[in-house]
């Protein structure tokens, strides 16, 4: 980047102004150290010093080019703005339809779906286990009649769609696909996203139903029938958002998200013995960004850079498309606080642009409320509007990669690289990630990074407003969303009214094709699929994934 005439230079030029600090502002000078908020150490100044072994072609180059640091689109937002994706869902199919409608005529262009916890974990609502937890944390979904209701009048051909589900997630995607055919809707014309992706969930969110490998199996089922048959879905959102909410920082996010990447691909590439080109342009990632503005922007380049490297040298893959991290982000859940909740606003706000500047294709902001319950429909509006605001008013959409050759942007982008690549070198020595997970590795090093941010704010080495400063005495009351109760018995009522209108013939038929498949080596999405033409529920189909493969305990790691 710089001539050694230049350097020389740059490092005399340091030394006198090192000299004049101590000199004129010598408390400046001793001040303590201070790091980002994943506690990389972070220097008062940075010049071509700190970037002088970077070369532009190789490590920064242009949009659209490997290794893609500045963006994967060549033109960026001025092509086309980011997806603005609300995650919503709440109550019955009818409550979660509403909001969508309602943000979609506020100007929202993606649907992003919450599932209630029963949901997550494959139980129907008339499950004892679902009892009190029905539509309380997103939308109760039990059979194809709750998809069509969730789904009405949405263009499915128009309106890609997020779903934010993973021990289930065939299930959910089955019944979604056949909703679209009832619509009239072909599976080619249909997009959307799966998160889908089991790793992260054994590492750090924790809704697990199979174990490990059996769960891989049915992701890379999955991989592989929409590589074939559903070509504009993204079959996997390979997580790094839960990651992070778990306590990791910023490079153990990067790190433990690309190597469950490389799970999956290694995977579907040797049990499928499909060519990573066939299915890797469909890959996604989904990210948290977080309190720390540069670092974030950093990750999200060192990101991008770091999976072209993966795919190009690694997996071999010869189409550039195969090369890009395309990913959604979420503004940081956890960094949300209780106490003046009207502070989360501006929060959201400065994590959402670190998104944006960091080149996201897609971005949910989170509403200020949601530390108390899920979002009203006053303060979705308002997430909503934050994004429109940088969107229509920043400028930020001018110009591509606007950080781009800022000393301490790219020294900050080659700093987490390189923690990121020891790592992934330290997971690949142990055999990969699941070897890595089975003995408690990437559990024991966020859950002792999350331990580390917590001594610093009580210790008030990180600043939380109204939280370890800048207390205030009384709080201002603000309205929250309840649930109205009867929404379970709603759902339930439902549920026992299918039940008793499908034809229970065909549905054993088609629940004893799906244990079949299971129990061999044969994809389980066209068994999936026809069982919930039929009506099935998603209980009465991953009771079969659980009576063939097992069911995940959780070891604990301490």
């Amino acid at each position: 980047m710089f001539d050694e005439r230049t350097l020389t230079d740059v490092r005399q030029g340091l030394k006198k102004w090192e000299a004049e600090v101590i000199k004129s502002a010598p408390d400046l000078a001793a001040k303590k150290r201070l790091s980002t908020v994943s506690d990389l150490l972070v220097n008062p100044i940075y010049t071509p010093e700190d970037i002088r072994d970077l070369d532009f072609n190789r490590d920064i180059g242009y949009p659209g080019f490997f290794p893609f640091t500045r963006g994967c689109q060549a033109t960026g937002y001025r092509g086309r703005v980011w997806t603005l994706r609300m995650f919503s869902g709440f109550g019955t199919a009818e409550d979660t339809n509403h909001r969508w409608h309602q943000l979609l005529k506020e100007g929202e262009t993606g649907l992003s779906t919450a599932f209630d916890f029963p949901t997550l974990m494959g139980y129907d609502s008339d499950s004892p286990k679902a009892r009190a937890e029905v539509g309380k944390c997103g939308v109760a979904i039990d059979t194809l009649a709750d998809l069509e209701i969730l789904t009405r009048n949405i263009p499915l051909d128009k309106v890609t769609t997020s779903m934010t589900i993973n021990p289930p997630a065939s299930v959910l995607w089955a019944m979604y696909l056949v909703a679209a055919e009832k619509q009239g809707v072909g599976w080619d014309k249909v997009g959307g996203t799966i998160q889908n992706d089991m790793l992260k969930e054994f590492i750090a969110q924790k809704t697990f139903m199979c174990p490990p490998e059996p769960s891989i199996r049915l992701i890379s089922d999955t991989i592989e029938f929409g590589a074939k048959h559903v070509p504009r879905w993204n079959t996997i959102s390979i997580s790094g958002y839960h990651i992070r909410e778990a306590g990791a920082t910023a490079v153990q996010e990067l790190a433990f998200t690309l190597a469950d990447g490389i799970a999956y691909v290694q995977d579907v590439i040797e049990r499928k013995k499909l060519d990573v080109d066939t299915f890797a342009p469909r890959l996604s990632f989904f990210f948290d960004s977080h309190m720390d503005f540069f670092e974030e922007i950093a990750k999200f380049r060192a990101a991008r850079r770091m999976w072209a490297k993966i795919m190009r040298d690694r997996f071999q893959a010869k189409n550039p498309r195969s090369w890009w991290l395309r990913f959604h982000t979420q503004t940081a859940g956890c960094s949300l606080t209780h106490q003046q909740p009207h502070n989360n606003i501006v929060r959201t706000t400065t994590e959402a642009l670190a998104a944006v500047l960091g080149g996201t294709q897609s971005l949910h902001t989170n509403s200020f409320d949601e530390e108390f319950a899920l979002p009203t429909e006053f303060a979705a509006t308002i997430a909503l509007r934050t994004q429109q605001i940088l969107a229509e008013e920043t400028g930020v959409v001018n110009t591509i990669d606007p950080l781009a050759g800022s000393y301490y942007m790219e020294a900050l982008t080659s700093r987490i690289e390189d923690e990121a690549w020891k790592y992934i070198n330290q997971i690949d020595k142990m055999g990969g990630m699941l070897a890595a997970i089975d003995r408690g590795f990437p559990q024991r090093e966020i859950a002792n990074a999350a331990y580390k941010f917590k001594q610093q704010v009580d210790n008030q080495e990180k600043i939380v407003v109204g939280i370890n400063r800048y207390l205030a005495e009384e709080e201002t009351p603000i309205e929250i969303l309840k649930i109205d109760e009867k929404a379970e018995a709603e759902q339930v009522k439902r549920l026992k009214e299918v039940k008793r209108s499908r034809d229970s013939r065909t549905l054993a038929q088609t629940l004893n094709d799906l244990r079949a498949a299971c129990q061999g080596d044969k994809n389980v999405m066209p068994c999936v699929i026809e069982a919930v033409r039929a009506y099935a529920t998603e209980q009465e189909i991953c009771d079969v994934y659980r009576e063939v493969f097992g069911e995940y305990r959780d070891p604990g790691f301490f």
